[in-house]
């Protein structure tokens, strides 16, 4: 089945759930806005992309999509039952549309997206962000005109014919962050993922508690809790007596980012990839829940390097935090050394080499170039 007709100069970007789908399709979209594309955003009506996508400026449409893994067996079903459903409205907005191209970064809606383009052949790119493709990505992938990889890693997944390795797009103010002057106060930045991480949340105010137990100096922290968790962690720090940024979300991560000398954080691929354009020290938590343990394979990627130190949820503690902390306090060169480390893993292109490789696609197919 394919569809007739000229194609309009539109693109549709599956992009869903977290931030790290969400803002990495922001910015190849903000690039063809800017070479006169149109971009429309597929997502669910839970994920965060209904708070980044209209803030930056680009249309929304909803597809009754879910997952399919790490969940009960009741929301996978579910999810599947809803599959026709889900297809059949990407089918009618791509008939309305008329898109030259699509873009699919994983999450819930990029299966019937993914679908609805293979049976009226509109021409998709894939953009897989980890070291260990999702699955999305991965079903998607022998359908797609080009896929293109954030880690070399995952090269293995995918036919050499039609993939190559790119990077993970990225905000360009993380490229031009000037380094940080070693000095008091030494400033941790802790990042949750867009959604927050309870344990990092728990290690952050035990370490508070060791501190001011002991006497020692608290470090400045820039603290990103979640939504859940905002109220509670940011009344607990008032009640131990230390000021502390704390916010569910910060807009400006460039800027706080600028400020730290540390980063504390989960191993996504988006915050991977802006750790290497900043060139921040990091001490990684992989998620443990990840699908495929996705996000240990990629801090692996950086602790190889020397970018980065990497450990377990379950080790990560208020006492290891207190550990970890202080002994970068007390190595300033160690730091120096791990930031000169990850400048070589950034890749500065990233952005404007998946806007190119959709108009590339979408002129191939006899859309517009």
């Amino acid at each position: 089945m394919t569809m007739n007709g000229s194609r309009e100069k539109c693109v549709l970007i599956a992009a869903g759930g977290t931030g790290g789908h969400v803002i990495p399709g922001v910015e190849v979209a903000k690039e063809l806005r800017d070479r006169g594309w149109e971009c429309v955003f597929i997502g669910t009506s839970r994920g965060f992309e209904n708070r980044l996508v209209p803030q930056a400026g680009f249309a929304l449409r909803h597809l009754p999509a879910g997952s399919l893994k790490r969940v009960s067996l009741r929301r996978r079903l579910s999810t599947l039952v809803s599959a026709p459903r889900a297809v059949a409205s990407a089918l009618r907005l791509i008939k309305r549309r008329r898109p030259a191209a699509a873009l699919s970064l994983g999450g819930y809606t990029a299966g019937p997206l993914v679908a609805a383009c293979a049976l009226l052949d509109v021409p998709l790119v894939v953009l897989e962000p980890n070291a260990t493709p999702g699955l999305a990505n991965r079903l998607a992938a022998p359908a797609a005109r080009r896929t293109l990889l954030g880690h070399p890693a995952a090269a293995s997944h995918f036919s050499a014919a039609t993939s190559r390795v790119t990077g993970m797009p990225v905000r360009r103010e993380f490229f031009r962050s000037p380094p940080k002057r070693p000095g008091s106060p030494f400033s941790v930045l802790i990042l949750g993922g867009s959604q927050g991480a309870a344990r990092l949340n728990r290690a952050a105010l035990d370490a508070v508690r060791a501190w001011r137990a002991r006497g020692d100096d608290v470090p400045r922290l820039v603290h990103q809790t979640g939504r859940l968790e905002y109220a509670a962690v940011s009344e607990t720090y008032r009640g131990l007596g230390v000021e502390v940024e704390a916010a569910a979300f910060f807009d400006d991560m460039p800027r706080h980012f600028a400020r730290a000398d540390l980063v504390v954080c989960r191993a996504g691929a988006s915050v991977i990839a802006e750790l290497c354009a900043a060139r921040k020290p990091a001490v990684l938590v992989p998620f443990p829940f990840a699908a495929d343990d996705h996000q240990r394979a990629n801090g692996s990627v950086l602790e190889s390097a020397g970018g980065a130190v990497l450990v377990d949820d379950a080790e990560w503690t208020g006492d290891r935090m207190v550990r970890e902390v202080d002994g970068f306090r007390q190595a300033p060169d160690r730091l120096a050394a791990m930031a000169a480390a990850l400048a070589p893993l950034a890749t500065a292109d990233a952005v404007g080499d998946a806007a190119a490789a959709v108009a590339d696609a979408a002129g191939r197919a006899g859309g517009i170039g």
